[in-house]
């Protein structure tokens, strides 16, 4: 053993301490799990083993037939046509908004780190007021505004709406992730002849890594798990996936069948749990990256 080793060594209190904070860690996953195992188990029992009302039982029989009807088949109102053209439409409404929201908020935060200019501090400050307006303040005027636009219960419409809803905090992340980036690099540039863009796309960018994945999730996550945005100002054939599955709980044909239900929500919510499974330990890295300046 070098000089320099300690060896520790814990007390019983220390111990009992810490077995108690594994006990409390692992009563809180479980109840944080468990709506999540009960759905599962859920979507694919038949319906005649849910009906005695044991929600936690495994499966005797267990079946996909449920998944395959949540997805094709099942009623969403009018249409008996299942939620998978609606899990399109939520993808085809995310992904173009996350890029956008995501690239415009990071020409924001450079521009108003390394760019400042007259007003840039109340720029900043109102476009910070926009992470905490509610969303029901602007439903009239935004649908107004989709109207003079011709953009009207369009998915084109919709990628607007969370486009403009989430460069307020785009905006925010990349500004306190660029505040703890040295000027002298931009300044240096600036000496060697580079413009605006040349600086973000050459120097900015390439370490922006940590702060993208947060907004890609965020934005990801806002956007997909969104109804209020999806039910007020969409058709409906551009309806997010979301809607579909409100519709699909809340249609009545015959007896209940929860586990197409429980499919249907299993559904909606793989992309987020995928993306959070994924990504997640980026995401807290991230934040932490663009907490120690701002």
């Amino acid at each position: 053993m070098s000089r320099g080793q300690v060896i520790r060594r814990q007390t019983p209190a220390a111990k009992a301490l810490r077995g108690l904070l594994y006990a409390v860690l692992i009563v809180a996953a479980v109840a944080y799990l468990m709506p999540l195992v009960v759905m599962l188990l859920t979507s694919i029992k038949p319906l005649a083993e849910i009906t005695p009302g044991n929600l936690l039982a495994l499966p005797r029989s267990p079946t996909v037939e449920p998944w395959a009807k949540a997805w094709g088949e099942a009623c969403t109102g009018m249409r008996c046509e299942g939620v998978g053209g609606y899990f399109w439409n939520s993808f085809a409404i995310v992904i173009p908004a996350v890029i956008i929201s995501t690239l415009v908020g990071a020409l924001n935060g450079y521009a108003l780190t390394k760019w400042r200019f007259k007003g840039s501090n109340l720029v900043f400050a109102m476009m910070l007021f926009g992470c905490f307006i509610p969303f029901q303040v602007v439903l009239l005027p935004m649908a107004q505004t989709l109207g003079w636009l011709g953009l009207a219960s369009s998915r084109s419409g919709l990628v607007l709406v969370h486009v403009v809803f989430g460069i307020a905090f785009t905006t925010l992340f990349f500004r306190n992730f660029y505040v703890g980036i040295p000027d002298e690099l931009v300044n240096a540039a600036k000496l060697d002849g580079a413009g605006f863009f040349r600086i973000f796309w050459r120097i900015l960018l390439p370490v922006s890594a940590p702060i993208i994945v947060v907004s890609v999730i965020w934005q990801f996550t806002q956007i997909w798990n969104d109804f209020l945005f999806g039910v007020a100002f969409s058709g409906h054939d551009t309806q997010p996936v979301t809607v579909a599955l409100n519709n699909l709980v809340n249609t009545s044909t015959g007896a209940k069948e929860y586990n197409v239900d429980m499919a249907a929500a299993m559904i909606a919510a793989l992309p987020t749990l995928v993306v959070y499974v994924l990504a997640g330990k980026y995401f807290v890295r991230g934040l932490t990256a663009g907490s120690v300046k701002g």
